[in-house]
């Protein structure tokens, strides 16, 4: 395991690299917290992200918020971690705690939660990053003891109480988030995670062994922030889902269920079923006879998982590498989206040396850890959860019945007539702007500028008169597949440019992007504007829509080696498919 100085050597040696995506990480802490930059960039760094981490000086973290031409708002970060430890809010009170009466001590609860709430509500006027509030580690000790519980409020009480009131004044704000810091220090143990003798020397108030383990739990916000978070797992069935080899042991005797031998797989399935609901993907990868396997998924009692929870299924004799790539073209995701999860070394080996892309989640070989191992990922994280994201699950297994008819139908035209869809396109509002966000942040495939935006971005567009945002949701007799598409424009008196133009992966091919286009030149036209302007900004994942704007009728403009400018004359006539009915919804929900 690398210490503090492997990252510190570590991150001598990183360079810039223009082709590396990049985010911009402000810390701002109320202690000495030097080596911690350095930590989470090497972090970033090996999952693929180029960190400009901004520290700010020891204990100067009200001063560089409260002032506005701070070097923290000049940095102009996209994320920022706010940790103000326990004795720096108490002050002296730490100490003497029950030397104030008790009615003080009570208004001390509010008097502490506001001046930490102020500066974080200073930090939102003047920032659109994402914000992250440590709260406060609640001490293990005081001084009554074992009667601190007995005092209204007792110094335990009192931090507890701090914390849940900044859980619950920030709780409904999509820009700021409570990490729990208090739990992080119980899981490596209060005892341990202060060296007092360089607290001492130094105000270090977080050893510095724990400065990975910490910056561990920033790529929980990072990932998502630059659309690393996975969306499907995918597993092996023998020795994972449950415990033996379905075609030498029987379904008798495998292991699953409520004996010492079986609840870890038990276990592990219903932790995996409660990702399901809340829509992480499923998929299985497996060596395995299919009758055999799908006996367990239909009569084992203990079979928690069904296979109406999984989107793919690949059970059979084919090697690993092959199955994880026809899995990622039936669901339509791409590799990288994708969470490996097998109880065999070998083929984690194979799969990793194969399929870069793939996240290749290291199993421990005692399988009462599964759980645990699984838990502590933060692959799956994301900094809000739409209505799409946990019904996403459904959504790729509605994918599967809407596959099977297009393979029994030999016409496209017929198969899309047959879906039976209806598009409703509806203004950016409270509603539907975090989906709009996620889309711009996590859309890669179907975006022709992949322009990542913030929810506070979002509504600042929709608030102003120079831009038009909307998107569209899409159903059809399978089932709702929720928001799935964006526009943003940006308005002259003359032109429309489109700034942002996406689709999800789920209804890429289903001639909806024509149905975006023709509402695009119907509402130019109404406001008598003539030209509309395209940008193309190619990427490695968009490249196969390079043509998009030629196919549909606009012109190129210019191209360099980085930017496509196209234009429409809205004059000009353009239609959608008739089998695609399109309700318009304004801001009061009326179609």
């Amino acid at each position: 395991m690398k210490k503090l100085i492997d990252y510190l050597k570590e991150y001598k040696k990183l360079k810039s690299n223009k082709d590396t995506v990049k985010i911009r990480v402000a810390i701002l802490s109320s202690f000495t917290t030097k080596g911690l930059k350095e930590v989470l960039a090497v972090k970033c760094k090996d999952i693929g992200v180029q960190a400009e981490i901004y520290l700010s000086d020891y204990n100067q973290y009200a001063q560089e918020i409260l002032d506005n031409n701070s070097g923290l708002y000049e940095f102009n970060p996209d994320l920022v971690f706010l940790l103000i430890d326990t004795q720096t809010v108490l002050g002296d009170a730490y100490f003497n705690f029950f030397e104030k009466k008790e009615v003080h001590r009570k208004d001390l609860i509010m008097e502490k939660l506001d001046s930490i709430l102020s500066l974080v509500k200073a930090m939102k006027k003047n920032t659109d990053a994402k914000i992250v509030v440590h709260n406060l580690m609640v001490p293990v000790y005081s001084p009554y003891g074992i009667i601190d519980n007995k005092q209204d409020p007792g110094l335990k009480e009192f931090v507890q109480k701090v914390n849940l009131g900044l859980n619950n004044s920030l709780q409904a704000d999509e820009q700021i988030f409570v990490y729990d810091y208090d739990a992080f220090c119980s899981r490596y143990g209060k005892d341990k995670i202060v060296d007092y003798k360089l607290y001492f020397l130094g105000d270090i108030k977080l050893s510095l062994d724990y400065f990975p383990e910490l910056c561990d739990e920033y790529l929980s916000y990072v990932k998502p922030i630059m659309a690393l978070s996975k969306k499907c797992i995918v597993l092996d069935l023998d020795n994972t889902l449950w415990g033996g080899i379905i075609g030498e042991d029987g379904m008798d005797n495998i292991k699953l269920g409520p004996t010492p031998e079986g609840r870890p797989f038990w276990e592990f399935q219903k932790y995996l079923l409660a990702l399901f609901n809340r829509g992480i993907i499923l998929a299985v990868n497996s060596k395995n006879n299919l009758d055999d396997a799908l006996e367990v998924f239909r009569n084992h009692p203990y079979m928690v998982l069904k296979e109406h929870h999984f989107a793919s299924m690949r059970i059979n004799w084919n090697d690993k590498i092959s199955n994880m790539k026809e899995i990622s073209k039936e669901i339509n995701i791409g590799l990288d989206s994708m969470v490996f999860v097998d109880d065999d070394n070998f083929n984690r080996e194979i799969v990793k040396d194969a399929l870069p892309d793939v996240k290749v989640l290291e199993m421990p070989t005692d399988p009462s850890l599964y759980l645990r191992t699984l838990v502590q990922s933060n692959d799956f994280d994301l900094l809000q959860l739409t209505y799409e994201d946990r019904k996403k699950g459904k959504m790729y297994i509605d994918q599967r019945k809407r596959q099977q008819l297009k393979s029994d139908t030999t016409d496209l035209t017929e198969y899309l007539r047959g879906l039976e869809m209806t598009v409703t396109i509806e203004q950016a509002n409270n509603h539907n702007i975090p989906r709009i966000s996620q889309l711009t942040i996590k859309t890669n495939q179907f975006n022709m500028t992949t322009r990542r935006y913030s929810a506070e971005k979002i509504k600042e567009f929709a608030a102003s008169k120079e831009f038009l945002v909307f998107c569209i949701k899409v159903e059809d007799k399978f089932g709702d597949n929720g928001i799935t598409g964006a526009v943003i424009i940006k308005k002259s008196s003359d032109s429309w440019k489109i700034d942002s133009f996406l689709l999800s992966c789920r209804i890429i091919g289903r001639k909806i992007e024509q149905v975006l286009l023709n509402y695009i030149f119907k509402k130019a036209k109404q406001k008598g504007i003539k030209n509309i302007i395209a940008e193309y900004i190619p990427t490695k994942k968009n490249v196969a829509n390079n043509g998009f704007y030629k196919d549909n009728g606009f012109v190129l403009l210019s191209n360099d080696n980085e930017y496509d400018f196209f234009g429409f004359d809205t004059s000009k006539k353009y239609s959608f498919p008739d089998f695609i009915k399109v309700l318009e919804v304004d801001n009061n929900g009326e179609a």
